[in-house]
């Protein structure tokens, strides 16, 4: 059902997440998993620490958009941090869904950490029989 693979996706995503963190001009990439469970297409995404109101969702013909921000835990002036190593700013990541999905009823949870969405398959891809017209309605064309 996805498009499009890389195989150097883990690579760019390890190097990007050292050097620099994401920002909304130029978002970092999120890790997923994508699956079919059968009748819908499942799509998870791995956002620990990211608040639900920091989620965005969005589906425009066949782009489906999934951005989010990690915000510091704490702003105050009197903390003095020792460690970061957890990544924080923006993250994202376009999927380009195939036509076989309904993505007018995509639906989304987030539990524990993951971001789990699930796109039913639409009607016209499922398998289904066709029925074979009798020979009673058949004309002779005589010329």
């Amino acid at each position: 059902m996805l498009m499009r693979t890389d195989p150097f996706r883990e690579l760019d995503r390890l190097t990007a997440q050292l050097l620099s963190p994401g920002t909304w001009s130029k978002p970092a990439a999120m890790p997923m998993d994508a699956y079919r469970d059968g009748e819908e297409y499942v799509v998870a995404f791995d956002l620990p620490g990211v608040s639900p109101d920091a989620i965005d969702i969005d589906v425009e013909r066949n782009m489906l958009t999934v951005k989010a921000e990690r915000r510091p835990v704490t702003d105050s002036s009197t903390v003095q941090m020792e460690l970061s190593e957890r990544p924080l700013g923006v993250f994202s990541r376009q999927i380009m869904l195939a036509d076989t999905l309904d993505t007018e009823r995509i639906k989304a949870d987030y539990d524990a950490g993951v971001l789990t969405l699930r796109i039913p398959i639409a009607e016209r891809a499922k398998p289904r029989k066709v029925a074979i017209g009798g020979g009673s309605d058949r004309k002779e064309i005589r010329g």
